[in-house]
């Protein structure tokens, strides 16, 4: 499982160029689920992302998290991040897990990450063709995959 995040001022996703939904300060998680994911990198990689201390306190130094600064999350897949690029030109997904692995790992993301933000997470549409705008802060963008564990 791979998670690009981005800490953001705002984001938000529009579905055939209608706002679906958005969030204010806090973070954008693109995920990315393969198949050989489990319940198991879901539990570390939420617990990682909300505790990651990526947010300023009253010095600017980054040393608060998500949970400490009752920011939002919105988590939108991307089966993308899981291209390989390794023959030719054209990205091979032969890694990204097919939808009926991917959902419902998708949707157990979305609600583990919930219960950690208390409430505060917000997602695109899975599957669906998305626009996703967003004001990165800092920039800080950070890329975590389940299978190093850095």
């Amino acid at each position: 499982m791979r998670a690009v995040i981005q800490r953001v001022t705002w984001a938000s996703v529009s579905i055939q160029g209608k706002m679906t939904t958005s969030v204010g300060k806090g973070i954008l998680v693109f995920l990315g689920i393969e198949e050989a994911d489990t319940y198991e990198d879901i539990d570390w990689l939420t617990g990682k992302i909300a505790r990651l201390r990526i947010f300023p306190d009253d010095r600017q130094i980054m040393n608060l998290s998500l949970q400490e600064t009752g920011g939002e999350a919105l988590v939108v897949s991307q089966f993308t991040l899981h291209a390989s690029t390794r023959k030719g030109n054209r990205p091979s997904y032969i890694k990204a897990a097919r939808p009926e692995k991917a959902i419902p790992l998708y949707k157990y993301f979305i609600e583990s990450l919930d219960i950690q933000l208390s409430g505060k997470v917000r997602s695109g549409a899975f599957g669906a063709m998305m626009e996703v705008s967003l004001l990165n802060n800092g920039p800080v963008t950070i890329l975590i995959d389940t299978k190093n564990r850095e």
